[in-house]
């Protein structure tokens, strides 16, 4: 089961007590995926079977209808005029053809308490929301059928201090987040606790992870730059020792070409205490710059 689906299956167990927030998740649905028949019968058009479940059991606990059953005209406007989709609508002779609810605003009255934003931000999530492997990439997105529908999402998002952004994908509007932590936030506002934790953990392993590979990589190129520093210091010295350089150097840059030459993979700072007297590794880093710059010397054809 994918993670987006892990998501849905938790929403789908979270019922509000209060009717004003089922009605506020099920005017999510509705206006998200309603359609109504030749009949003036209500419907979900979905192969969600997630959405399908919410929907029927919300219309169970708020009217105490079987939805398996083809709703009547009568209970078709009773359902919409408590779900307040009715204001602009002509309901009338909408019951007397097809018509899709999708893309709907939800009216604002439903939407007034921080609970009932909650349970309406379930629903959108369920009827047409997704959120991808957070192990590969963090996106989350809702497909919206109007932009009025993209921005009243949007508006409540922000309310809870999300910063979706709105893209339009052909003939939908795509509200969607991007950052790890704004998913997080968004599962918390949906009460999908569970999922929130999972999705934690995962932010978590990623985090370290990347954490090790940056100290690894950087330890990596520490290494590769000691190691290439140290192979052009072997260098240096051979080419004087080459030109019968080294006999004619001071006692201490010959004690350290002479030193490093027998030591080639040891750090500077275990280096100098191999040294008579010892020194510390900036007087190692001295003494060989002076080697280096004799070798630069040579390599111009000058005399040491």
């Amino acid at each position: 089961m994918s993670f987006s689906s892990e998501v849905k299956q938790e929403l789908l167990k979270q019922y509000s007590k209060a009717r004003h927030c089922q009605l506020a998740e099920l005017a999510a649905i509705v206006a998200m995926e309603g359609h109504i028949d030749e009949n003036g019968s209500l419907y979900i058009y979905t192969d969600n079977s997630a959405v399908v479940e919410k929907y029927t059991m919300l219309i169970k606990k708020l009217f105490q209808l079987d939805v398996t059953r083809a709703l009547t005209k009568e209970v078709t406007e009773k359902i919409l005029t408590a779900l307040k989709l009715t204001e602009n609508l002509a309901i009338a002779s909408l019951l007397e053809s097809e018509y899709s609810l999708q893309g709907v605003a939800v009216n604002g009255l439903l939407l007034q308490n921080t609970c009932c934003k909650r349970a309406f931000l379930r629903g959108v999530f369920l009827a047409s929301g997704s959120i991808s492997d957070p192990r590969k990439s963090y996106h989350f997105e809702i497909v919206c059928h109007t932009k009025a529908q993209a921005e009243q999402i949007k508006e409540i998002l922000e309310f809870f201090e999300g910063e979706p952004k709105i893209v339009r994908r052909n003939q939908r509007y795509v509200l969607y987040l991007k950052e790890g932590s704004q998913i997080v936030d968004s599962l918390n506002v949906m009460e999908a606790y569970v999922s929130l934790m999972n999705l934690e953990n995962i932010r978590i392993e990623k985090e370290m992870r990347n954490s090790i590979n940056r100290q690894v990589n950087c330890e990596t190129a520490n290494i590769n730059k000691t190691v290439t520093a140290a192979v052009r210091q072997i260098q240096d010295i051979e080419l004087i020792r080459d030109t019968g350089g080294l006999e004619r150097l001071p006692e201490n840059l010959y004690e350290m070409a002479v030193c490093r030459l027998e030591n080639p993979d040891t750090p500077l700072k275990d280096l100098g205490q191999l040294l008579d007297p010892p020194v510390g590794k900036s007087g190692v880093n001295h003494r060989l710059r002076k080697l280096s710059q004799l070798a630069d010397q040579l390599r111009l054809g000058e005399q040491i």
